[in-house]
C-alpha cells in the first residue's frame, strides 16, 4: 500500500503541535520529526500554513460528507464541534498563535458549503438566483462561525449539543423562509 506522505507530514505537524506552539515550528522540524527530506515537504505544501489548511480541510471534509443536507445540517454543524473539540490543543494552538485569517478562513469555507447545500436542497423546487443563495449562506455562515469562534475563546466548556439546540430553535424554518422571500416569481 503507497504512503500518503501528505497525510505523514501532516500527522508529525499535529504531534509537534502538542509540545510547540505552531509560530516556533519550521519546515525544518517537521522534516526531522518525520524523516523526510525538505523536497518531499514543499512537493506537497508550499509553507507550513498550507499544511494548516490542508489538515483544516480534511478534517472537515470527513466529519461533513453524511451531514449536508436539511434534516442533517445540526449533525454537521455538531460534527464541526466535535472535530475541533478532539483536537482541541491543535485548534488552540492554531487560534492564538497563527494569523487569524487562517481559522477564520478555514470555518467559514466548512460552514458556507454546509450551509449552502442545505439551501440548495430547500430550493429545489424555487427559483432563487444564486447570487440570492450565497448571500443567505453568507449571512448563516458569519453567525455560526462567530458561536464557533466565542465557544473556543471561552475554553471549549460549553457542550456544542446544547449550543445546536439553542441555534436550532432560533432559526428553525429560516432557510426555508429566506429562499421565499428571495424566490423569484415566474410570471
Amino acid at each position: 500500500m503507497p504512503i500518503n506522505m501528505k497525510a505523514v507530514i501532516a500527522e508529525t505537524f499535529v504531534e509537534l503541535m502538542k509540545h510547540k506552539n505552531i509560530d516556533r515550528i519550521t519546515v525544518r522540524d517537521v522534516v526531522e520529526a518525520c524523516g523526510v527530506s525538505r523536497q518531499t515537504f514543499y512537493y506537497h505544501f508550499h509553507d507550513i500554513y498550507e499544511l494548516i489548511e490542508w489538515i483544516c480541510e480534511t478534517d472537515a471534509d470527513h466529519v461533513l460528507k453524511q451531514n449536508k443536507t436539511y434534516d442533517t445540517w445540526q449533525e454537521g454543524f455538531l460534527a464541526i464541534f466535535h472535530l475541533l473539540k478532539k483536537d482541541e490543543p491543535f485548534v488552540v494552538n492554531i487560534y492564538h498563535n497563527a494569523p487569524r485569517g487562517y481559522i477564520y478562513r478555514y470555518l467559514y469555507k466548512v460552514t458556507y458549503q454546509l450551509i449552502y447545500d442545505v439551501l440548495e436542497e430547500k430550493a429545489a423546487d424555487m427559483v432563487v438566483r444564486e447570487e440570492d443563495k450565497a448571500f443567505i449562506a453568507d449571512f448563516y455562515k458569519y453567525g455560526f462561525v462567530g458561536l464557533v469562534l466565542e465557544w473556543i475563546d471561552k475554553g471549549m466548556k460549553e457542550d456544542p449539543k446544547q449550543i445546536i439546540e439553542r441555534l436550532n430553535a432560533l432559526i428553525q424554518g429560516s432557510f426555508a423562509h429566506a429562499l421565499n422571500n428571495a424566490k423569484l416569481n415566474k410570471s
